[in-house]
């Protein structure tokens, strides 16, 4: 009932407004949410589990296979015209570990075609990765490591963000930002030297959730609650589940 409320509630607003939000209590809608894993795919999977949730009785897992042509994701193409807030809750089967690897990835038309802006990890720590240059954010020195965050496993985590149309990129976990994974526009930051060499300004035509690796991890993660705004939506109050 959620999803359809808020596909409803989009179908009033201008673009610019554009909302999309699910519980998937209704199921896995395959238009709403399609698969997505450019070039290849061999081995990862996307489903509908009801055997652990965030809110209600479902969440959709990605089960990411090792290597790049094991990546998979599931998201949508409707995404404000304008500022973008994602916010997700989450949960990783494993730890990050020092291997580059992305759960989320957004097709970026200002880093050209086939390009994305991508969030994972590598050092352990949550990052942002820009493909057309490999800029990580932050630095992966000992100062950006060190200005980031690991993330939890086998417990759902609301994991928040906002890219700004001037460039800005803000991030939150469980309601605290991070450091390390912040950037706005006109302001120096220590750690994001190697972001901010260059003059692209995401402008993202889609958000898909799931996993992809570039050597040989593999993770499971699940996903729930989510929702995609012009505006912050922040963490809900529901309690979360194991």
């Amino acid at each position: 009932m959620l999803r359809q409320i808020a596909l409803l509630a989009l179908g009033l607003l201008p673009c610019s407004l554009a909302q999309v939000s699910d519980d998937f209590e209704s199921g896995l809608d395959a238009a709403a949410w399609p698969t997505y894993a450019l070039d290849c795919s061999q081995g990862g999977t996307v489903t509908l589990d009801s055997s652990t949730a965030h809110s209600g009785k479902n969440s959709v897992r990605v089960d990411g296979a090792g290597g790049y042509c094991g990546h998979i994701f599931f998201g949508t193409t409707k995404v404000p015209s304008g500022d973008v807030y994602v916010r997700v809750w989450l949960k990783a089967s494993k730890a990050l570990t020092d291997s580059h690897v992305s759960f989320i990835t957004m097709p970026d038309s200002a880093q050209g075609s086939k390009k994305h802006l991508r969030i994972g990890g590598q050092s352990k720590i949550l990052m942002y990765n820009r493909e057309s240059d490999d800029a990580t954010l932050p630095d992966l020195s000992p100062q950006g490591i060190a200005a980031s965050t690991a993330l939890p496993t086998g417990s759902w985590q609301c994991f928040e963000y906002h890219l700004g149309t001037d460039g800005t990129i803000e991030t939150w976990l469980n309601d605290e930002a991070i450091d390390g994974l912040t950037a706005k526009a006109g302001v120096a930051n220590s750690n994001a030297a190697q972001w901010q060499r260059s003059s692209v300004k995401p402008k993202i035509t889609g958000v898909y959730f799931g996993w992809e690796s570039y050597g040989g991890d593999t993770n499971t993660f699940w996903y729930d609650d989510v929702a995609v705004s012009s505006t912050r939506v922040g963490c809900s109050g529901g309690s979360a589940s194991p």
